[in-house]
């Protein structure tokens, strides 16, 4: 099995960077158009016989300066928001774009989930997940997450409870989605994502992380196709309480369905990543 599990680790590693590299080279053109068209007005300094071409970055056009902007940093690059249509999926919501320069990649950072049954908090992994964070402090500031259902529990093999979808139908998120990243770098799927973790859902396919993301409150088998998020810091007992009570689908009792009683994001906060 763990020989099944690395050559489909090492296929999904290779798509990602494969997904990656074609993400960063459409972010580096997209800045240079933007950079272009936000200039407004092109200096050209000749010295000692170089030519230079500076754009003028300031936004307010309060003046121009010679000072080249600097070059965006890789992890700005990184973070490619690919457009989602929402006239194909009506579950999306738009609420925008997160930035596309100053992607924090250092430290942690808090992420405070209220729910209707408890508070958790998480550390979010800023410094390992740098675009899975700046895309959920961006929509938590857009109260994306609140007041939505979690709607998906899960109770055997594989137990977490899903949230962020605010259409509580499984397939909604923002009207964007982004590669993975911080991929659990294991063999064995009872390890990949140990209980308190906290990492985002996607469709399968590589490049399709959105705003769902799952909890997990017991052992479970996950191939390392995730990203994790960050680790649960207090509150886990509240996930595990709800995972005790137990899901329901069609009416029914079963191991992979709705939480049996409404479990209610009321907020989600995240506190500013470090400088």
């Amino acid at each position: 099995m763990s020989s099944t599990i690395q050559r489909q680790r090492a296929a999904a590693r290779a798509r990602l960077e494969r997904q990656m590299g074609e993400r960063l080279e459409d972010a580096r053109k997209r800045k240079q158009r933007n950079a272009v068209i936000g200039a407004g007005v092109a200096l050209l300094l000749v010295v000692g016989g170089v030519v230079w071409a500076v754009s003028a970055m300031s936004g307010d056009d309060k003046g121009s300066t010679n000072t080249a902007a600097p070059a965006p940093s890789a992890v700005a690059q990184q973070c490619a928001w690919t457009a989602e249509d929402k006239a194909a999926n009506p579950n999306l919501k738009d609420v925008g774009t997160p930035p596309t320069t100053g992607i924090a990649d250092k430290g942690t950072q808090k992420m405070t989930i209220t729910l209707n049954t408890g508070t958790v908090e998480v550390e979010v992994a800023t410094a390992k997940a740098p675009c899975t964070a700046t895309s959920m402090t961006y929509l938590a500031s857009k109260k994306f997450f609140d007041n939505t259902k979690c709607h998906r529990l899960t109770t055997e093999g594989i137990k977490v409870l899903q949230c962020g979808d605010p259409s509580a139908s499984g397939s909604g998120g923002p009207t964007y989605k982004f590669a993975e990243e911080n991929l659990p770098n294991v063999t064995d799927p009872t390890t990949a994502y140990p209980p308190g973790t906290i990492a985002m859902a996607n469709t399968g396919q590589p490049g399709s992380t959105g705003s769902q993301f799952f909890i997990v409150y017991d052992t479970s088998q996950l191939g390392p196709n995730y990203t994790v998020l960050g680790k649960v810091t207090k509150g886990l007992d509240v996930i595990q309480k709800i995972g005790a009570a137990g899901a329901v689908k069609d009416g029914k009792a079963a191991n992979d369905g709705a939480p049996k009683k409404d479990v209610i994001i009321t907020s989600l906060t995240v506190t500013p990543a470090a400088s």
